[in-house]
């Protein structure tokens, strides 16, 4: 661990899928100035390349080797890989189902595991995914872990796919998503749970502005303590 990254602010949001973790801490970091990290992108990046290239879900070390040669940019918004811009596609359905699968592969978490620590850097980062806290950045200053029902995330998944002019069904994406969460709860290598300290927040009942303020106040908690 580089023991450097300990003087770099950095604030964790780990959750299950659909949680918002990607919402928030977009505006946590735009609020702060901090860079952000959405950790989750990489396993749908990698997840897209590996359809494309045709290469199995379950052949773990042709997933690490791809892994290991993706170069992703991320600016303004957008992301590239290979030139390509990749933005909507990682948000497919096809590839959400598909990235809980690689991203319990142990050489695929090792392999994006650097790529996600040397996004931390000056004035600081925000990141989120679901071993922020846990794995990739123990050391940060802040941790939170948020949940919400399986059922409250499918409605907003629908809302999101529906803006999208996407047709989904709402109880099938509620099906997708406890077996989602089940394939991340009970992976061997980083499954997904709260860090030990970590502040654990139910985001059932809250709207956006809510959540981003709660964070915020945490922080500034934190702050006054380090």
């Amino acid at each position: 661990m580089d023991s450097t990254l300990t003087t770099i602010p950095v604030i964790t949001l780990d959750g299950p899928a659909a949680s918002g973790k990607g919402t928030i801490a977009e505006r946590v970091g735009s609020a702060l100035g901090f860079h952000y990290l959405d950790s989750g992108a990489l396993y749908r990046i990698a997840t897209l390349a590996a359809l494309d290239a045709g290469v199995a879900l379950d052949d773990e070390a042709a997933l690490a080797e791809l892994c290991r040669g993706l170069s992703p940019v991320f600016a303004e918004g957008r992301i590239l890989v290979a030139g390509e811009d990749v933005t909507e596609r990682i948000r497919s359905e096809e590839v959400s189902r598909a990235t809980s699968r690689v991203a319990a592969l142990p050489a695929v978490r090792r392999a994006l595991f650097e790529l996600q620590r040397r996004a931390a850097r000056t004035p600081g980062l925000v990141a989120d995914g679901r071993d922020m806290g846990t794995v990739v950045f123990p050391e940060a200053r802040l941790k939170v872990f948020m949940t919400a029902s399986a059922r409250v995330r499918a409605e907003r998944r629908f809302k999101q796919l529906a803006a999208r002019g996407v047709a989904a069904d709402l109880d099938e994406l509620t099906r997708d998503l406890e077996e989602r969460d089940r394939r991340d709860r009970e992976r061997a290598t980083a499954p997904l749970r709260p860090a030990d300290d970590a502040h654990v927040l139910d985001t059932s009942e809250m709207n956006v502005e809510e959540v981003v303020k709660k964070v915020l106040d945490w922080w500034s908690d934190a702050s006054k303590l380090s």
